[in-house]
C-alpha cells in the first residue's frame, strides 16, 4: 500500500483497504510507542500546524505524534500566519510548501483546506473543518477494532445533531469500512440529502437516518454521540437543547441491546447532562478516553504513510 504524497481531505477519497491499512499502521505504531522501540520514521521532516480553531486533542496528538516520530511541529496559530487576510489562502499555501514536509489544517471552511492541498506541493491533513473531522474517523474506527473485534457489519448508532463534521465523517466512514450506521436525531438536524445519498451509493452496508431511538438503539454494539453545539455556534444552545433534549444517551440507551455489551463512543469534549449522562460517559461502557488516545496514534499512522516510502512506513 502506498499512500506517499496523498493528502487527507476527507475519507471519501480513500478506498476501504487503505483505510484498513492506515488502521493497522496505527495498531503497530500503538504498540512500538508501548514497547519504547519507536522508530523515528520521520526523522527531518518539518511539519506546520495551523490552527483557526483552538484545539486539546487534535494539537496535542500532532504535536506528540511529530516528536514520537523524529519530525519538528511547527505551531501556527490565527494570529501567527497571513492566511487568507493579507495574503491569499493560495500563496500562504506555496510559501509553507517551501517550507515544510507536511500541513495540518484545523479550522472553519473546508474549501481552506482543499486549496491548501491544491496549491502546498506537499501532503496536507484534514484536523478538522466545519465540514468534515477524518483524523478522528480514523481514530474511532481503531478503537472500535480494538474493543468489538471487527469492523464489518457491527451495528453503530449516531445521536444527536446529525448534519455536523462528526455525524458527516462517521457516516463516510462506515461506508467505506461496512458498519451499519445510524443516525438518530430530529428531521431539522439530518445530514444534507446529497452527502446522505452519495454514502449510500458506496456503502455495501445500510446507511440509515431515523427519529425513531428504540428500533435501533436496540441492537446497536456501538453508540456515539458528540456535543450539540459545535464550536461557532454557542448562541444556538438554547435552540439546540430544546431539539436535541429527548437524544441524551442514557444508560437506558445504553443497556437496550440485550446481547452485547454495547460501548459509548464521544469525540470529546462533552457536555455532561446535555448530549451524554454523567453515568454513561464516566462508566464502565465508555471508551472516549481510549478514543482521544489513539487520535495520536492514528495520525501518526497518516503522517508516516504519507510522508515516507511504504517499505519505510512498515
Amino acid at each position: 500500500m502506498n499512500l506517499k504524497g496523498r493528502h487527507l481531505i476527507s475519507l471519501k477519497d480513500y478506498t476501504k483497504e487503505e483505510i484498513l491499512y492506515l488502521i493497522d499502521l496505527a495498531n503497530k505504531v500503538k504498540n512500538e510507542k508501548k514497547s519504547g522501540h519507536i522508530k523515528k520514521k520521520l526523522k527531518g521532516k518539518n511539519i506546520a500546524l495551523i490552527f483557526e480553531k483552538p484545539s486539546t486533542r487534535t494539537r496535542c496528538a500532532f504535536t506528540v505524534a511529530c516528536v514520537d516520530e523524529g519530525a519538528h511541529g511547527e505551531y501556527l496559530g490565527k494570529n501567527d500566519i497571513q492566511l487568507g487576510h493579507k495574503e491569499s489562502i493560495e500563496d500562504t499555501a506555496r510559501v509553507l510548501g517551501r517550507y515544510f514536509d507536511g500541513i495540518q489544517f484545523r479550522g472553519f471552511k473546508q474549501e481552506t483546506v482543499e486549496k491548501l492541498a491544491k496549491y502546498s506541493g506537499v501532503p496536507v491533513w484534514n484536523g478538522l473543518t466545519d465540514l468534515f473531522h477524518p483524523t478522528q474517523v480514523l481514530a474511532d474506527l481503531l478503537t472500535i477494532k480494538e474493543h468489538v473485534g471487527t469492523l464489518e457489519e457491527i451495528n453503530m448508532v449516531y445521536m444527536g445533531d446529525g448534519r455536523n463534521n462528526m455525524a458527516n465523517s462517521l457516516m463516510i466512514g462506515a461506508a467505506k469500512v461496512g458498519i451499519n450506521f445510524t443516525i438518530i436525531g430530529p428531521k431539522e438536524l439530518w445530514p444534507e440529502e446529497e452527502l446522505l445519498e452519495e454514502c449510500k451509493k458506496m456503502a455495501k452496508s445500510k446507511i440509515e437516518v431515523t427519529e425513531n431511538i428504540e428500533n435501533y438503539a436496540k441492537g446497536a454494539q456501538v453508540i456515539y454521540t458528540d456535543v450539540w453545539c459545535s464550536m461557532g455556534e454557542e448562541h444556538k444552545s438554547k435552540e439546540r437543547i430544546e431539539l436535541l433534549k429527548d437524544y441524551q444517551v442514557t444508560e437506558k440507551i445504553m443497556d437496550m441491546n440485550k446481547s452485547y455489551d454495547t460501548i459509548f463512543m464521544h469525540c470529546l469534549p462533552a457536555v455532561r447532562g446535555n448530549e451524554v449522562a454523567k453515568e454513561v460517559i464516566d462508566g464502565h461502557k465508555s471508551v472516549v478516553f481510549d478514543q482521544a488516545e489513539n487520535r495520536m496514534h492514528t495520525i501518526k499512522a497518516v503522517m508516516v504513510a504519507t510522508l515516507v516510502k511504504k517499505e519505510e512506513a512498515v
